[in-house]
């Protein structure tokens, strides 16, 4: 008997930060309202541009760790650009397998060329595998 297939859309966050690249660091964790999620998505600057990612774990390392003040570091010197995407319509065991080969621990989810979300190996793992009903093959 085969089970559901659970997608990325399934287990993803749908509340998330978006900041300009030109904020300051202190600016943008100021502004941050959904700190669960530990990202913060760097808006495009324009319609071919790509997202960018910052995460609270490389403001810690580039920032407080290099002893840099966060009001004169700009989030564009610490982000990640392009972001590696999601497909929400993913199965998330392949998004888990992506995820460990690449070495990512969250990624934004993106439909149409908009972020609609962001989806963790731990959404993954709680969401999907805690359901118990995750298809194997």
């Amino acid at each position: 008997m085969s089970k559901e297939i659970i997608r990325v859309r399934d287990v993803m966050k749908r509340d998330f930060d978006m900041v300009d690249g030109m904020a300051t660091v202190a600016e943008a964790l100021q502004n941050m309202n959904f700190i669960e999620t530990k990202t913060l998505i760097v808006n495009k600057r324009h319609e071919d541009d790509e997202y960018g990612i910052v995460t609270l774990s490389g403001v810690a390392s580039q920032v407080l760790a290099a002893d840099r003040a966060p009001e004169r570091v700009n989030i564009y010197e610490v982000m990640t650009k392009p972001a590696f995407t999601v497909d929400p319509e993913m199965n998330i065991r392949y998004c888990a397998r992506m995820f460990e080969h690449f070495g990512l621990v969250r990624a934004p989810v993106v439909e149409h060329r908009t972020v609609i979300g962001i989806v963790s190996m731990s959404d993954m793992v709680l969401k999907g595998l805690g359901s118990g009903d995750l298809e194997t093959d």
